[in-house]
């Protein structure tokens, strides 16, 4: 496995960091997980580092009540895990971090699912991470379709 993590523990992290970032708790266990050159990988080229990724959580914080991740299949494989998430909330302020730039609320649940793969280093922190999303939906749901 990851350093002396094993594959259930490496799972319980993954989840226990997601809910973290969606919370907003617990910021010191949260910086905890992650490597301190830790890379995010998006799609259409979008690449974030820590403070980036940080940001972005921020902003879904402060855009969406309501907010709920789950995580589906998960398939663990040496330092690579790999799973489903969906993270979901209901869009009653400004958010600043779309794929389009800053977009109005529209009173909606939005739903973001995602296929994401993460690497994680000898120490057991997370080193990288990849998305892919269907943009249009999301985009969609966000009111800002054809954008």
């Amino acid at each position: 496995m990851v350093g002396d993590l094993s594959r259930d523990e490496l799972v319980r992290g993954l989840i226990r960091v997601g809910e973290l970032e969606v919370t907003g708790e617990n910021q010191a266990e949260i910086d905890a997980y992650f490597a301190p050159d830790f890379r995010f990988h998006g799609p259409d080229g979008r690449e974030l580092d820590y403070e980036g990724l940080q940001s972005y959580f921020a902003a879904l914080r402060a855009a969406f009540d309501d907010r709920t991740i789950n995580r589906g299949i998960v398939v663990v494989e040496g330092q690579y895990v790999a799973c489903q998430t969906t993270i979901a909330g209901t869009f009653v302020r400004e958010f600043t971090h779309s794929p389009v730039g800053p977009l109005p609320p529209n009173g909606q649940r939005v739903i973001f699912e995602l296929i994401n793969l993460f690497r994680y280093d000898d120490e057991g922190r997370l080193a990288e991470e990849w998305i892919q999303t269907d943009s249009r939906s999301v985009l969609r749901q966000l009111g800002a379709e054809g954008r």
